[in-house]
């Protein structure tokens, strides 16, 4: 470019000089101006020069034209890359958040299957304690007779069975046997003749828990007594009644009775 505005100066200096040598010329009418040789080949290079550089200049406005609209192109592309690593990021943070959310979602989802599952057990166990009844009630049942006195203690069978739900008395055994763990009531009723003593005792396994007893008398021609007791029994735990040697109960469908039920599963 600045050789090109050198050779402009130097044309221009040329053209100026054949101007002043022509006004030393004189013209003559109807006559054609003429030029000395190199003055116009040099003038015809300096036309052609001036349209190159006009060529050129047009072509550099052109180029620094693009190159701006290409600069604010970059500008506007870097910032939608700005805009879209912002959107990215945000995008980045709301998925953590979501699988933060995610997570606590799980766990409070696993804590109440756990409580779920915890309260299912409960109402299962609650639905096995109501479906768990035991209740008996038995007499002697030996049709209006004396049931003693023996020489040793006896277990004492009630045969008339009354009620027996759950099946946990035994009609053949006189043996109570408990089907499940918990708390049991137990009553135990006689009525006997007074020339002899009535003797009960009421045994949890081997171990004596309660009993009722009255003495032989001559002026009192009958007896009745009972007794009752909360007992405390695993499953398989045994009670019955024991008739104690040397004593008697009377012996009817009605008066001489053993009893009990659960209370309360443990």
């Amino acid at each position: 470019m600045n050789c090109a505005v050198l050779l402009f100066v130097l044309l221009s200096s040329s053209l100026i000089l054949a101007q002043d040598d022509g006004n030393a010329i004189t013209e003559k009418p109807d006559e054609t101006r003429t030029c000395q040789p190199d003055m116009c080949d040099l003038l015809m290079a300096f036309g052609a020069m001036k349209e190159k550089i006009a060529v050129m200049e047009t072509r550099l406005k052109n180029s620094e034209t693009r190159l701006k609209n290409s600069e604010t192109r970059l500008k506007d592309s870097e910032t939608r890359l700005k805009n879209s690593e912002t959107r990215l990021k945000n995008s980045e943070t709301r998925l953590k958040d979501s699988e933060s959310r995610l997570n606590s979602s799980g766990t409070r989802l696993k804590d109440s299957e756990s409580r779920l599952r915890n309260s299912e057990n409960q109402l299962l166990e609650v639905r096995n304690k109501e479906r768990t009844k035991v209740i008996f009630s038995a007499a002697t049942g030996e049709g209006g007779q004396d049931i003693g006195p023996f020489n040793t203690d006896k277990t004492l069978i009630y045969r008339r069975v009354i009620t027996n739900i759950g099946y946990a008395y035994s009609p053949h055994t006189g043996i109570f046997v408990a089907p499940v763990a918990g708390v049991y009531y137990f009553t135990i009723f006689y009525h006997a003749g007074g020339h002899e003593q009535a003797k009960l005792r009421l045994y949890k396994n081997s171990q004596l828990m309660i009993m009722t007893h009255d003495h032989q008398t001559e002026a009192d021609r009958a007896d009745n007594g009972g007794n009752a007791a909360f007992l405390q029994l695993q499953p398989g735990d045994q009670v019955y009644v024991v008739l104690a040697a040397n004593s008697h109960v009377w012996g009817t469908n009605y008066h001489t009775t053993f009893s009990g039920f659960l209370v309360t599963q443990m």
